[in-house]
């Protein structure tokens, strides 16, 4: 028994290599017999699945940090920004518009922004996410699932709605809050969106428009649309009860000053994001962006050191904002000591907005 065991050891310790070399033969082959532009094509395809992983990660990374800065970053810089009793009904206005505005989305939203439609406004292709599947929209992006182009772009809806509720923050109810932010999204959003961004839009001739525009991430789309909307807003509801006899200082600026600072870091997925792709132009934006906050909040401190004899937290955490806000439009196409440049300008026009014209 025990030599018929040894002899069957013998026997597949003598084939083993045998069949080792067959199959590396076989391999061989295999390799050999495809042609030079099938090994060539292989190649490609591999490289443009390499891409696309890369861009993919980047552009989900980003819709993270965009959503970063609504929950918790802006609903903590509002939150400190007001009296202590309304804290939490302001921060939930901010959680509410992560909800709310994903479902108008979901619903009809992305149709009416990025759907075929006509010059100002998309269609009901897209009702429902009708046809947003996980292959790319090469008219928006080229290597990136539709799915993640409409997630990323669903960001930018979340959180220009949310930038308006720090206008009427202590003064309006919130079921008036949800209803007037529901009609807001389906009537000044969405045909912003279309018009700038959109195939076929108004003002993206990139797409078949009949006029250019240069909204690298969404100075128009965004900041025009809520900044103009909240002066509005502002204006026909009017002033606080007891202002200006009643003191109202901020709750606490170090709620603030998270928020502001989680602002700043969610805002390289704002706007480097919106290269739609982990490309040279992201790094770009992302340069510019941090640039652009940082001389804001010299040319807002210098102005209020200036003028004050002293500088605030507050001013400098509004400066920065004032810097991220002025570098978007431009983050794509500027160099970075232009971004310098723009971000000491609007620092020291902004401080001098809220210090003079304002009051």
């Amino acid at each position: 028994m025990n030599k018929r065991l040894h002899s069957s050891k013998l026997l597949v310790a003598c084939l083993l290599p045998g069949l080792l070399v067959a199959n590396c033969s076989d391999l061989a082959a295999q390799s050999t017999n495809l042609s030079s532009s099938e090994r060539i094509t292989q190649v490609e395809q591999q490289v443009k699945n390499a891409q696309s992983s890369a861009d993919n990660a980047w552009m989900l990374v980003s819709a993270a940090l965009v959503l970063l800065m609504t929950g918790p970053g802006l609903a903590l810089f509002y939150g400190g920004l007001v009296r202590k009793k309304n804290v939490l009904a302001t921060m939930l206005q901010s959680f509410a518009m992560m909800a709310l505005v994903t479902v108008i989305w979901a619903v009809v939203g992305y149709s009416l922004s990025f759907g075929a439609g006509n010059s100002f406004i998309g269609g009901f292709h897209n009702v429902f996410l009708h046809g947003v599947e996980i292959q790319p929209d090469t008219d928006y992006a080229a290597t990136i699932p539709a799915q993640t182009f409409m997630m990323y772009q669903l960001m930018f809806a979340i959180i220009t709605p949310a930038l308006i509720t720090g206008a009427f923050a202590e003064r309006m109810k919130f079921s008036a809050m949800l209803l007037f932010m529901t009609l807001w999204s389906l009537i000044v959003y969405a045909p912003m969106a279309h018009m700038v961004w959109g195939k076929g839009g108004w003002l993206n001739a990139a797409l078949g428009g009949r006029f250019p525009s240069l909204d690298f991430a969404g100075g128009t789309v965004v900041h025009v649309t809520s900044g103009v909307s909240a002066l509005v807003c502002a204006a026909y509801l009017g002033r606080r009860r007891g202002y200006p006899k009643e003191p109202m200082p901020p709750h606490s600026v170090v709620l603030s000053f998270v928020g502001a600072c989680l602002l700043w870091v969610g805002w390289f997925g704002f706007n480097a994001g919106s290269a739609l792709a982990a490309s040279g132009l992201a790094t770009s934006a992302f340069v510019n962006t941090h640039f652009g906050a940082a001389a804001a909040v010299i040319g807002w401190t210098a102005a209020e050191w200036i003028r004050n004899g002293k500088p605030s937290a507050l001013g400098a955490i509004s400066g920065a904002v004032a810097g991220l806000v002025a570098i978007t439009p431009a983050a794509g196409f500027v160099s970075p000591m232009s971004s310098f440049i723009i971000g000491l300008v609007a620092g020291a026009a902004c401080y001098f907005m809220v210090a003079k014209v304002k009051s």
